[in-house]
């Protein structure tokens, strides 16, 4: 079997939300910005072509985005002990910068909390336990060195941007407890739908980022956030394969990314 005939009929579902001017984001970092440089008619070649071209401004953790072990520091250090003054400079991280993320194309675990709480999404400012996830992984093997995601159905209010920031009312995610119980289970990358991988108690915002210690600083471990996962829920599918790359951007601290889940069908 040639290795192509393995994905036919396979469902591919996009597990980015579509980025644009006034899309959610964290107010930590520089908002995403589009405008069109160039429009068509402006110039126009002999033969009567035209081409329109579009100028980007974007923070490196604006949309789904993952987040490069540069991006946090405990007491000045970053992960495996490098004081985070000497590893930057003005043009970036000279170490644990984006670029040295191994594109990943491997088995992926889809924990759904909201199924264990048979609701579509979590209520705001919901701490996700290591009781949640121990149950929803039931029947699930999490073996080292997969990614796992972890389903809350925010993404749902992703056409809700104020809801969807959580600011005044919080947000569900993990708390410390179960970032320790997912990077017990060594996977290679974790990921969720909310802005930052975290619970966010109401009116907190982003004062603390317990879980990005831990995932980060303390484990190695990439976070991929602002996933969209709605579908994937809806489509009962635990165990896929994961297709995510993110843009190489040396230096960065996070890059945009595009996930793709790739669904088995009934083959050839």
């Amino acid at each position: 079997m040639h290795p192509w005939q393995a994905l036919e009929g396979a469902r591919v579902l996009d597990l980015a939300q579509p980025m644009r001017t006034g899309m959610p984001q964290s107010p930590n970092h520089p908002p995403f910005r589009m405008t069109l440089e160039r429009r068509h008619g402006d110039l126009v070649r002999p033969d009567g072509g035209s081409a329109a071209n579009e100028l980007i401004v974007t923070g490196g953790h604006v949309g789904t985005h993952v987040d490069a072990l540069a991006h946090v520091s405990q007491d000045g250090l970053l992960h495996g002990g490098l004081p985070a003054g000497e590893a930057m400079s003005q043009h970036g991280f000279g170490s644990l910068g984006i670029e040295e993320f191994e594109p990943y194309v491997g088995r992926c675990v889809l924990l759904d909390v909201t199924a264990v709480h048979g609701v579509h999404t979590l209520p705001p400012g919901y701490e996700i336990t290591p009781a949640d996830l121990s149950r929803a992984a039931t029947g699930l093997e999490l073996r080292p060195g997969d990614a796992v995601l972890v389903g809350t159905g925010w993404s749902r209010l992703w056409s809700s941007p104020e809801e969807f920031t959580g600011l005044r009312t919080g947000v569900p995610g993990p708390g410390a407890e179960a970032a320790r119980w997912l990077a017990g289970h060594r996977p290679r990358l974790v990921g969720g739908e909310s802005i930052a991988f975290e619970h966010i108690a109401p009116g907190r915002g982003h004062a603390t980022l317990p879980v990005h210690r831990v995932l980060l600083v303390e484990s190695g471990i990439n976070i991929v956030e602002t996933m969209r996962l709605a579908e994937l829920l809806d489509s009962g599918a635990r165990e896929f394969l994961l297709v995510l790359n993110p843009l190489p951007i040396v230096g960065a601290t996070g890059a945009p990314v595009r996930p793709l889940a790739i669904l088995p069908g009934e083959g050839p």
